[in-house]
């Protein structure tokens, strides 16, 4: 059977409807960064989801293009993650899209080396027709979070946003999003 990240790491991917403290490991991504609404047809975040799934697949499924990885098991492609932030701002301004700055995400297994990563962007390129150039090999230490599950519209997300923020007030903790420290969803 495959490993999947949802399964195996359910306190990050299946966490509760309540606000939770939780401790996030350092991990590897494929990344994009990008500015601008999500929601833009043809926009530089589609173009980014486009890029993304090109590497990850072509990482996935190395091995039957004959490119041996050390330590390659099989595995589900985790699914999608975005950092988000604005700038000049603590928060979100959920009605100002335009003004998001993302990096567009999914993670890799520990066993994706850079060397890995460099070759897979150079072969999805080449077998997709793609500019994969703007994808990067990106390590977040994220540490410390607060984390809820949402559910519904983006429009919505800011209640749960809100529940988070008293919570964290409530326990003691300060917010401290930052150009460092972003706003995470997982998909």
């Amino acid at each position: 059977m495959a490993f999947d990240f949802k399964k195996e790491y359910k306190e990050f991917y299946l966490p509760g409807y309540k606000p939770e403290i939780v401790m996030v490991p350092t991990a590897n991504y494929i990344a994009v960064h990008g500015r601008g609404d999500p929601n833009e047809p043809d926009g530089a975040y589609q173009k980014a989801i486009g890029i993304l799934y090109a590497v990850a697949y072509t990482l996935k499924m190395s091995g039957k293009s004959g490119h041996h990885i050390n330590g390659f098991f099989d595995y589900v492609v985790p699914p999608l993650e975005g950092f988000w932030r604005q700038d000049g701002s603590a928060g979100i301004d959920y009605g100002n899209k335009s003004a998001f700055y993302w990096i567009s995400v999914i993670r890799l297994p520990d066993f994706i080396t850079k060397r890995e990563f460099d070759w897979a962007v150079q072969t999805a390129e080449s077998k997709k027709k793609l500019d994969c150039s703007p994808a990067e090999f990106l390590t977040m230490e994220e540490g410390l979070c607060v984390q809820i599950m949402h559910l519904g519209s983006f429009d919505k997300e800011p209640e749960s946003v809100a529940l988070m923020d008293a919570f964290i007030q409530k326990e003691g903790f300060v917010n401290d999003f930052s150009e460092d420290r972003m706003h995470h969803e997982i998909y």
